[in-house]
C-alpha cells in the first residue's frame, strides 16, 4: 500500500512498507528532497545513516509519517543526483571539487573569526572560548582526514574501478574505510558539542557583526559536512568495498 504525493509537478510514491525496510540513509540517497528536511528536523542520515527510518525518527521525536508528509510537500531539488548509479571516480571528484574544496575553505575562515570572536568576547561570553577550541579541533581532525582519502583511498578506488588495482598496503579497502567512518563521527561529536555550547547558535544581545559571521559559517559548514559525509558513508564506502568484493572474486576464477 502506497502514500500518493504532488511534487514538483509529478506524483511522489512512498510506501508504507518502506520505514522498517529501509534506512534514513537510503531515503536520504533516494529523494535528494529529503535532506533539507532532515537537516531542519535534526535527523542524523551521514554518520547514523544505517538506522532504520523507524528508529531515526522515533530519537527525534516524530511520526514517521510526518517526516514522510514534510518530504512529500518539499521544494523539487534540480541538483539532486542519482549518486548510486554514478562511476566512483566521478562521485570521488565531485566529493574532492565540491566538499573538499567548501571545508577547507570555510575551516580557514572559521578559524579566523573563532580567533577573533574569542579574544573579543571571551571575557564575557566563555562559550567562545569552548568554541575556539572545537574549531581547532576540527581543523586538526578534517584536513589530514581529508588528504588521506584524496592520496591513499580515493585513487585506490579509482584503480579498482579501472580493473588495473594492485594489493594495496592496507591490505583491503575495508579497513581505510573503517577508519574514515571513525573520524566522520568524531567530526560529528564535534558539531554536535559546537551546537551544545552556543545554544542552539544563540547570539547573545551584544554580538558583533564578527560574532553573527562565525555562527553564521559554523551552520554552513554544519550542513555541507552531513552532505559530504553521507555521500561517503551511505554510497561511496559501500560500492568501493563491494567493488572490491567482485574484483577479489574474479581474479580468483
Amino acid at each position: 500500500m502506497t502514500n500518493v504525493m504532488a511534487r514538483g509537478g509529478r506524483l511522489f510514491y512512498i510506501s508504507r512498507m518502506e520505514p522498517t525496510q529501509k534506512t534514513i540513509g537510503q531515503l536520504a540517497l533516494e529523494s535528494p528532497n529529503a535532506i533539507a528536511v532532515l537537516e531542519k528536523m535534526s535527523i542524523d542520515y551521514c554518520c547514523h545513516g544505517n538506522r532504520s527510518i523507524d528508529a531515526a525518527c522515533n530519537d527525534a521525536g516524530i511520526s514517521v509519517q510526518d517526516l514522510l508528509s514534510a518530504i512529500g510537500q518539499a521544494p523539487a531539488d534540480a541538483s539532486g543526483r542519482d549518486w548510486s548509479a554514478t562511476p566512483l571516480k566521478d562521485l570521488q571528484e565531485y566529493i574532492v571539487t565540491t566538499h573538499h574544496v567548501f571545508t577547507r575553505d570555510m575551516l580557514a575562515t572559521v578559524n579566523q573569526l573563532a580567533a577573533k570572536v574569542g579574544d573579543r568576547h571571551g571575557a564575557n561570553h566563555p562559550e567562545v572560548v569552548q568554541v575556539r577550541g572545537l574549531v581547532l579541533q576540527l581543523v586538526g581532525d578534517l584536513i589530514p582526514h581529508m588528504m588521506k582519502e584524496e592520496q591513499i583511498l580515493f585513487p585506490y578506488v579509482e584503480q579498482l574501478e579501472a580493473g588495473d588495482a594492485q594489493p594495496p598496503f592496507f591490505g583491503t579497502v575495508r579497513n581505510p574505510v573503517r577508519m574514515m567512518m571513525m573520524e566522520h563521527d568524531a567530526a560529528a561529536d564535534l558539531l554536535v558539542e559546537l551546537r551544545r555550547v552556543t545554544a542552539d547558535y544563540t547570539l547573545p544581545g551584544d554580538a558583533c557583526i564578527s560574532f553573527r559571521a562565525l555562527y553564521e559559517r559554523l551552520q554552513d559548514l554544519e550542513q555541507d559536512l552531513h552532505r559530504h559525509i553521507h555521500l561517503e558513508n551511505n554510497v561511496l564506502f559501500p560500492r568501493a568495498v563491494e567493488l572490491e568484493n567482485v574484483s577479489r572474486v574474479t581474479s580468483a576464477l
